[in-house]
Order: C-alpha cells, then sequence, then structure tokens
C-alpha cells in the first residue's frame, strides 16, 4: 500500500486498539464497583452496529474510528430513577471513582508491557550502532568511520534505537558525556563527546546531525551468526571477515548475496576466502536455494499490511552480517526484559517532559497525529516486532498523557478526587467547570502546536 494510505491504515489500528483497551479498563472496573455502564463506543459518530448485552449496555461501533469512550449512568447526565441511584457514578464513593477512572491509564499500562514481551519474543530488528565518517563534535571525541559505539552517557547501545534517548537529552542539557567506542578489532576505547559546544539555538529535533555523527554506510562483510541449518555450519564463525566470494571480491556486506547469486550452480561449490583472526584463509562451500511459499500467517501479516520477506528461491551460504541484529528472547526472559523497558521508556519520557516544562527542550519536540501516522506505516512496514515496539510506545504515551493533572483528561479527574479525599468534600462544580474550559483550551493550543509541527516537518521534506 502507499504511504498515504498505509499511514492512515495503520493509525487507525494503532488508535483502535489502544483507545478500545483504555476505555476497555474504564469499562471493566465501573461494572467491577457495582456503577451501570450505558454506552461502550468504539469510535465517535453515528453507529454502524451496535448491540445491548443483559446489562442494559451497549456495545457500539461508530463511524469515525479515531477514538471511543465510556458512558456510565451519572446523575449530572441524566434523569436517574431512584431504583437505579446507587448504580451511579456520581455516587459512589471517592475510592472506587478513583479506581474507574486510574483504570483506563492502567490498562494502557498494562497493555505497554504486553506488547513489549510479545516485542522481544517475536523479534525487532535493529542496525548495530556503527559509525560512519565523524564530523564536527563526534570527529574531536575521536569516532572513526566503523567504529562500535557501545555505550554513552552510562547507557548501553546495542542497537541503533537505543542511541537515541541518551544522546537527545543530553544533547537538549549540552552535558558533555562519556562514550565507549569498539573498533574493528574488538579494542575498546573510551572517550568524551563534548555536547556542551553545541550552539544554544541547534536543532534538537535532528541531535545526531548536530553532533556530527552518521551511520555507517559500508557494512563491512563479517560474519554476525551462522544458521544452524546452512551451508556455512562448522566451516565459518561468527567474526569472519569474507573477503572473496569465487571470482568476485567482498567490499561491503550488501555485495555478498549478489556475488552467491551470480556464480551459484546446483551441486558447485564456490570458493569462500576470508580473514580470521588476522589470517586470511579459504575454504568451499555450497549454497543452497532457499525459499518457501508463505505459510497462513505470512498470509495473514501481508493482509494486514506487514512486510513479508520475499518468497521466491535465493541462493545463500546461511551467514548473517554483524551489522543487523533482532533482539529476540524466551517467552520468560522477556517478561523482565518487557519491565525493564516499560520503566526506561517512563524514565526517558518524563526527563523529555521535564524538560519541555522548563522550556530546555524546543517545542519542535512535540508531534501530532501526521507524525503518530507516518511512524506507525515506517514501524509495521519493518515487521511485526517493530510495531510491537511502536504499539507498547504509543500505549506508554498515552498512560502519561492521560495523568496528566490537567482537568479534562483522567488525570484532572483524579486531581479532584484526591483533593476530595483530603478534604472529605467534593470541589465545587463552579471550579470544576473553571479547570474545564481551562483544560479544553491547554488541549486546544498542543494539539494546533503538535499539527503545526507535523505540516513544517512535512514542508522541510
Amino acid at each position: 500500500m502507499n504511504e498515504f494510505v498505509g499511514s492512515f491504515w495503520w493509525l487507525i489500528v494503532t488508535i483502535g486498539v489502544l483507545v478500545t483497551f483504555h476505555e476497555f479498563g474504564h469499562y471493566i472496573v465501573a461494572r467491577w464497583c457495582g456503577v451501570k455502564v450505558l454506552r461502550f463506543s468504539v469510535g465517535f459518530g453515528s453507529s454502524l452496529w451496535s448491540r445491548t448485552d443483559k446489562h442494559g449496555t451497549e456495545f457500539r461501533l461508530a463511524m469515525i474510528p479515531l477514538g471511543g469512550y465510556v458512558k456510565m449512568l451519572d446523575e449530572r447526565d441524566d434523569l436517574v430513577s431512584p431504583a437505579d441511584r446507587s448504580f451511579a457514578f456520581n455516587q459512589q464513593p471517592v475510592g472506587k471513582r478513583i479506581a474507574i477512572i486510574a483504570a483506563g491509564p492502567m490498562a494502557n499500562l498494562l497493555l505497554c508491557v504486553v506488547f513489549y514481551w510479545a516485542m522481544f519474543v517475536v523479534g525487532k530488528p535493529d542496525l548495530v550502532p556503527v559509525m560512519g565518517e565523524a564530523t564536527g563534535i563526534a570527529a574531536q571525541a575521536g569516532i572513526r568511520d566503523g567504529d562500535l559505539l557501545v555505550r554513552i552517557d552510562g547507557t548501553d547501545t546495542p542497537t541503533m534505537t537505543r542511541i537515541v534517548a541518551p544522546l537527545m537529552l543530553a544533547a537538549i542539557d549540552r552535558r558533555d558525556v562519556e562514550i565507549q567506542l569498539q573498533n574493528s578489532h574488538g579494542e575498546r576505547r573510551n572517550s568524551i563527546l563534548k555536547l556542551s559546544q553545541l550552539p544554544a539555538d541547534f536543532d534538537q529535533t535532528r541531535a545526531f546531525q548536530a553532533v556530527g555523527l552518521k551511520a555507517g554506510m559500508k557494512i563491512p562483510a563479517i560474519v554476525g551468526e551462522v544458521s544452524p541449518d546452512g551451508a556455512a555450519i562448522g566451516r565459518l564463525q561468527s567474526g569472519d571477515l569474507i573477503l572473496k566470494v569465487g571470482s568476485v571480491a567482498i567490499a561491503d556486506y550488501l555485495e555478498l548475496s549478489p556475488a552467491i547469486k551470480k556464480q551459484a550452480r546446483a551441486g558447485q561449490a564456490l570458493n569462500i576466502v576470508f580473514e580470521r583472526q588476522g589470517k586470511t584463509q579459504s575454504i568451499m562451500i555450497e549454497p543452497r536455494l532457499v525459499g518457501t511459499p508463505p505459510g497462513p500467517w505470512d498470509r495473514m501479516k501481508s493482509f494486514f499490511g506487514f512486510t513479508t520477506e520475499k518468497t521466491q528461491a535465493r541462493w545463500q551460504i546461511g551467514v548473517g552480517s554483524t551489522a543487523y541484529t533482532t533482539l529476540r528472547y524466551g517467552p520468560v526472559e522477556s517478561i523482565g526484559k518487557a519491565f525493564g523497558q516499560t520503566w526506561e521508556t517512563t524514565r526517558t519520557t518524563f526527563a523529555m517532559f521535564k524538560r519541555l516544562v522548563s522550556g530546555a527542550a524546543s517545542v519542535k519536540n512535540v508531534s501530532g497525529t501526521i507524525t503518530v501516522a507516518q511512524v506507525a506505516n515506517q514501524e509495521a512496514s519493518t515487521g511485526v516486532g517493530s510495531y510491537l515496539g511502536f504499539l507498547a510506545f504509543f500505549s506508554l504515551s498515552l498512560c502519561i498523557m492521560n495523568l496528566l493533572p490537567i482537568p479534562v483528561l483522567d488525570g484532572g479527574h483524579l486531581l479532584y478526587y484526591l483533593i476530595e479525599l483530603v478534604t472529605g468534600h467534593p470541589v465545587s462544580e463552579r471550579i470544576q467547570m473553571a479547570g474545564q474550559f481551562i483544560g479544553i483550551f491547554l488541549l486546544a493550543n498542543l494539539m494546533l502546536l503538535a499539527f503545526y509541527n507535523d505540516f513544517a516537518r512535512l514542508l522541510s521534506h
């Protein structure tokens, strides 16, 4: 699907899944607390489909699929009969009202952990942080073409994605950070990235470029992993540098596959010249023709728009590059990894929010619906694992956003109920109404800023 259609589709899927689960949190806890739920709507506007269950709750699928809501019985909104008064939301003890309102954000938090767990089980592909030719501050730090960025500001960076958060936060602070590099021979060295030299008005949305970092364009043909059922098993090993395949010299990992394809013949071995621990060696390996027709899972992924591996047969020797890695763990180990990733993302999000509020971070960092749609499409196009990671991140963002103490949001209602819990009486309707106007004003301005930034990014590209 083209980019526009894909972005719109994945925006609907993302918001549909996350908001529905958020509202389900409100719904299920309201039911547990004895509150009558009048309607559970997925989407807004006219009803496309609905049914009412035995409890009197209408489940509705509405025309505009960008959100949803749960409507509970409430004397402030409806005429309530004396018989139903005990089932009204506003008649519940403050503790129950807090639980019902908090259940939405907590559902998103739980969903974040589940999605991160699924991401680690399925596997998230990513680039190994191999650096290209550095300039500016990065060059001053001694970063050379082909160096591996192992650690930055106390954070391990096994993938390129893991560099983004610590680098951006430190760059916004214009704070010097320690980095650890590893050269192609495996030797490590420490250096200082002098981010204090960044100009005060640098573009915070392009921190990599401002610092002078660049991802490595040339990927050495170093063997990262050997497939257990591949032709190279027991012959090549991790760390070997492939120099030549048959008569074709290999200067880049991307040249490996075309060289094998060009020369491979059934029943014929190719001479593979490689370097291991500084010594040049050669070995004969017979490539294998790999390719299977798509199964049910592949067809399902294709139907929903996920990128699927090409299924045509291709010649392989069964080695992977060190430039690519997949974060994948077993189901049990992934539980701890999911909680750890959730905590790390939460910490980073609050750190960024603190800088936005203080004015240290530029408002250009605020993104809106258009950016969400584009990123959702990009991650879904990369694969299931990448999209699951995006869902986890966005679900956590919705949790944090909704807990902000802004009237209209869940956090604003929680603030009112906490005041009631402390003082022993509810916040007056006059104050609540004033708070609603303030909340709507703040959210409207935030949305306008986000849309402005989105369009500015589109025009700049």
